[in-house]
């Protein structure tokens, strides 16, 4: 499972990142391009270190930049889905690939916090 997520949340971001490559380019659309782009990528990023934690505390507190950042993605989409509707069906599969995401790093963080308090 572990591969496996470091491997989907790459893929995420670089889905998002050929999705922004088909934005018009504007100053207003590369502003949400921008965000998109840097939110979707961290969520890999700081999965993939959360990987390497020091402690259960360490790897909680990088879980929920991840999770931050996967809901932050997930807001930057509804915002597309606005104001690209041509795009909605490429939208709507990032959407929920990134709240999947979204509901598996809560799930692991709560996990996690759990069998911390066990110790």
């Amino acid at each position: 499972m572990k591969n496996e997520l470091i491997e989907r949340t790459k893929r995420f971001a670089l889905n998002c990142w050929q999705f922004c490559f088909k934005v018009p380019k504007s100053r207003e659309f590369n502003a949400f391009v921008y965000q998109l782009i840097k939110s979707s990528s961290s969520v890999g990023a700081n999965y993939r270190a959360s990987q390497r934690a020091k402690s259960t505390a360490d790897f909680i507190n990088k879980l929920k930049i991840v999770e931050e950042e996967a809901d932050e993605s997930v807001y930057w989409l509804e915002i597309f889905e606005e104001i690209l509707p041509e795009h909605i069906e490429e939208i709507r599969k990032l959407k929920k690939e990134g709240s999947e995401l979204l509901a598996i790093t809560v799930a692991s963080i709560n996990t996690a916090k759990k069998n911390q308090n066990k110790q």
